[in-house]
């Protein structure tokens, strides 16, 4: 890769996973997006030109197509598994899928403003590929529970679809095989738990995150349950 590491890092979810850790059923994938990006359909999942990597020159050349197929081969493997994964629980009834992932709001520099804050909320949720009528009844209720949660004595700002909307290959997958079954939610979240230009992760924050999504899970649950 001509990607530098540093640069690399930025543009992945590093300390992100800690967050999901507590939920008893959880998937954190190894591999570098510029591998193979899994929120990506397969035509898209690898980044060949820097048009499709927000503008970064990723390759030394262009990759070989044996070592593009084995990525893809990868792809395939993951939805082949989250399918098998999610029969098991779509067979038990209705369920909620976390897709949780984090951004930059510093792009510009270490030195330079940050993202004004009406354009990067602390947790961006993304519903477009979501039949929005058919779960108001469990996002509105959750994204509340999100707002009121006490993140080391303050409340976040959660907001819908403001700096993300959701368009990952993932939740597209659940809404498309478990229609009426399976609620897949987009959980961005901007990256207040670390210096993204340094990498270095502010581990209170990341405990907080971890209690977060405890709660966010435990909370679907019970809207789940109270639903029938």
């Amino acid at each position: 890769m001509a990607l530098p590491e540093g640069a690399r890092l930025r543009e992945e979810d590093p300390f992100t996973g800690q967050a999901i850790l507590d939920i008893p059923t959880h998937v954190i994938p190894v591999p570098s997006r510029f591998e193979c990006d899994l929120n990506r359909g397969e035509a898209d999942a690898i980044y060949a030109t820097p048009e499709q990597a927000w503008g970064l020159d990723v390759w030394r050349a262009p990759p070989h197509p044996d070592l593009m197929e084995r990525s893809l081969r990868y792809h395939r493997a993951f939805y082949t598994m989250m399918r098998h994964l999610l029969d098991d629980v779509a067979a038990q009834g209705p369920f909620v899928l976390l897709d949780v992932h984090s951004y930059n709001h510093r792009r510009a520099g270490p030195s330079v403003d940050a993202t004004p804050s009406a354009d990067a909320p602390d947790i961006n949720i993304g519903t477009f590929s979501m039949p929005r009528e058919g779960w108001g009844w469990l996002l509105d209720p959750l994204i509340d529970a999100m707002c009121e949660f006490d993140f080391l004595g303050r409340r976040l700002d959660v907001r819908e679809n403001v700096a993300f909307q959701g368009k990952g290959q993932l939740t597209r997958f659940v809404h498309q095989n478990y229609p009426e079954m399976g609620c897949a939610i987009a959980i961005e979240f901007k990256k207040f738990f670390m210096d993204e230009w340094t990498g270095e992760p502010d581990s209170a924050e990341l405990q907080a995150m971890r209690g977060l999504m405890t709660h966010v899970a435990d909370t679907s649950r019970k809207l789940l349950q109270a639903h029938g």
